[in-house]
């Protein structure tokens, strides 16, 4: 199948053809929009927003199909990036697949749908593992998730795929051409990174205002109360669009290739000022996501020329799986992780002494770690980890450091120079930038890769120029806010739940439970709780029923965690895989996060807290007495008319979507 042009033709056009283009824009922008007022992370979320977005995001698979004129029982629509695609299809019979990119619409997307008959299906594990791509991780086995999420690794570029899939409808209606002859005012990147209405401010204002401009902030949904504006208590899975940062992609959209050309390096800047990661010793490669980003630094350590050692990756059993899974799948590599305590922090006494014991003490023969592998923050416990003297102790040992930085990057300062960070992997989905882009920061001189597959994986990851300029944008606008600014107010409503949650009779958190424990300046705004005698799914649903409240449960991608928080012994964890092959239906253990952003307040917390005890004290004899039927003589709905009603507004957010002119 041709892949078409990246270029957007510039040439004259005749008054018809330029405003049917408009028009095909505008539509587009229409549609984006409200993708993005109920944008939240796919699948695995509870909140009307989560269903709302995963429907979406499923049905552009449809579409992709209906456009390409293909059985939608008979193919798998896998959505990626080039340089993923390209690595899949090689495992293929080329009369298997198809392949359709945002390329041959004219957008600068990054989205590649790559279309596969399910008998030709790849067996075995996934080119890249990493978050979504499992079911079930054990400290030595993994039970892969179906096609198509085995192939998806972390979070995938959902607003682009919608946005994709809209364009393709649009383009049966406006013809091939829709996208390619934008009408639309040359800008300078100035213009587009620079410039928004709230230049004026700055800190704690800044942040204020920005709270307002969230999209989709002011949307209500229905609960048993009736409608009730939505909140977002999922900022870690994923963050909603800042409207300046919508702005920027709306217009890096229209412009020309050269322009586009110009943002991706001035965001490349941005993004090495805002690291602390001067340009003459740090590259930045943008990726789709963190995933994709901690894949390529595996790759990247597979690549390096032989030795007679053998090869140690240290991490710790506070990872997600996108930072453990990518180093098991290198041939050869042996994988240690350090234990943390019940709080969520590591000991750099047993760091210093397990690196000690490989690469001074020679005690494992051959064996030397490499390199040490650890989160900047945990996406579970929300600890943050002392950087600084872990990378000390690492290169001590002339060891290198990779830090997984998805839940830190827009919550705390990250100085890669001073604390001598060698690899530096983070998202945008996760900073108010939702439009599928991430970074792999390394230090200049170790990447691995020859000069023509080099240039593969920057070229796939600068396909999406318009996830770029959404990235910098908000990067900018994070920088004018300050993260001490960030840092306080998370602070303040993270006291302010463990506090709340401590009154919660059966209610028990994970983690620092201590309102005013002298620990808690290392901790951020993600807190995990379990409610005795209420499976984690169930209290989940029930906050978004009875107060349109959006959370994530389950395993949250810290399999190896959780079941270590849950003190799940290893004979119970072989059953669990055992009866997740039989049941694939069946609902293991887990926790419940909730987790702040910039637009969270104290009213939102004060909104959690009297739900979650509404629902605590329902459990027992009074079981789901307020959900299963009305109570007479009130306006509460039951729980068939809330499901009815939150299934409208998911078919409602569809056709705004994807079918409303």
């Amino acid at each position: 199948m041709e892949t078409g042009s990246n270029e957007i033709y510039t040439g004259k056009v005749n008054l018809r053809e330029g405003y049917e283009t408009n028009r095909a824009f505008d539509e587009l922008e229409k549609g984006i929009h409200a993708a993005l007022e109920t944008y939240s992370n796919v699948h695995r979320g509870s909140g009307h927003f989560s269903m709302a977005t995963t429907q979406l995001f499923e049905h552009a698979r449809e579409i992709v199909l209906e456009y390409l004129g293909l059985k939608k029982g008979k193919y798998v629509v896998i959505f990626c990036t080039t340089r993923r695609a390209i690595a899949i299809s090689a495992r293929l019979n080329p009369e298997s697949y198809k392949v359709l990119t945002s390329r041959e619409t004219g957008l600068p997307l990054g989205v590649s749908a790559l279309v596969i008959n399910r008998k030709a299906l790849p067996k075995g594990a996934p080119i890249q593992s990493g978050g979504g791509t499992t079911r079930l991780v054990a400290p030595t086995w993994v039970i892969w998730a179906n096609e198509p999420d085995k192939f998806e690794a972390g979070t995938p570029a959902i607003i682009n795929v919608i946005a994709f899939a809209k364009a393709l409808l649009l383009i049966k209606q406006y013809g091939v051409n829709a996208f390619r002859n934008a009408t639309i005012e040359k800008l300078t990147v100035t213009q587009i990174l620079y410039s928004d209405e709230f230049e004026a401010s700055a800190g704690q204002k800044l942040l204020i205002e920005l709270r307002k401009n969230i999209i989709g902030s002011d949307l209500s949904v229905p609960s048993t109360q009736g409608a009730v504006p939505f909140l977002n208590l999922d900022n870690a899975a994923s963050t909603p669009a800042l409207l300046p940062v919508w702005k920027t992609v709306c217009l890096t959209l229209r412009q020309p290739v050269s322009v586009q050309k110009e943002i991706i390096s001035e965001v490349r800047s941005i993004c090495a000022r805002f690291l602390d990661a001067p340009s003459d010793f740090y590259d930045v490669i943008f990726t789709s996501n963190t995933t994709e980003a901690i894949n390529l630094a595996a790759e990247n350590m597979n690549r390096e020329p032989s030795q007679q050692t053998e090869t140690v990756v240290l991490n710790t059993l506070l990872e997600h799986n996108s930072n453990d899974l990518p180093w098991r799948m290198i041939p050869g590599v042996t994988l240690v992780r350090i234990k943390s305590d019940p709080e969520g922090f590591i000991d750099l006494n047993e760091l210093d002494n397990i690196l000690g014991s490989y690469n001074r003490d020679e005690r494992y023969g051959q064996k030397r770690i490499k390199i040490v592998a650890v989160s900047g923050a945990s996406n579970v416990l929300g600890v943050f980890n002392d950087l600084n003297e872990i990378s000390r102790i690492v290169h001590k040992y002339n060891a290198r450091l990779l830090v997984d930085a998805a839940q830190m990057l827009a919550h705390r300062r990250i100085e890669m120079d001073r604390c001598n960070i060698d690899f530096l992997a983070f998202s945008a989905h996760k900073a108010y930038a939702p439009f599928g882009t991430g970074a792999l920061v390394v230090r200049k001189g170790l990447m691995n890769f020859k000069a023509d597959e080099l240039e593969l994986v920057k070229s796939s990851g600068e396909e999406n120029a318009a996830g770029i300029a959404a990235l910098g944008k908000s990067l900018l606008l994070l920088e004018r806010i300050g993260p001490e600014v960030i840092r306080n107010e998370e602070q303040t409503l993270t006291r302010m739940t463990l506090a709340g949650l401590a009154k919660i009779k059966g209610l028990t958190i994970f983690g620092i439970k201590d309102p005013v424990s002298p620990r808690l300046d290392c901790k951020g705004g993600v807190i995990v709780f379990n409610l005795k005698g209420i499976m984690p799914n169930k209290v989940a649903k029930q906050l978004a029923a009875r107060g349109g409240i959006g959370v994530r449960y389950g395993c949250h991608c810290s399999h190896l965690l959780i079941k270590h928080l849950l003190n799940v012994p290893p004979a119970l964890e072989k059953f669990q895989g055992i009866m997740l092959r039989l049941f694939p239906g069946i609902a293991l253990p887990g926790v419940v996060r909730v987790s702040f952003g910039i637009g969270n307040s104290e009213k939102d917390i004060e909104r959690l807290i009297k739900v979650l005890r509404d629902i605590a004290s329902d459990v027992g004899p009074n079981k789901n007495k307020t959900l299963s039927s009305a109570k007479e003589g009130t306006n509460l709905l039951s729980d068939k008319e809330v499901r009815q009603q939150i299934k409208e507004f998911v078919s409602d957010v569809k056709r705004r979507v994807y079918y409303e002119k």
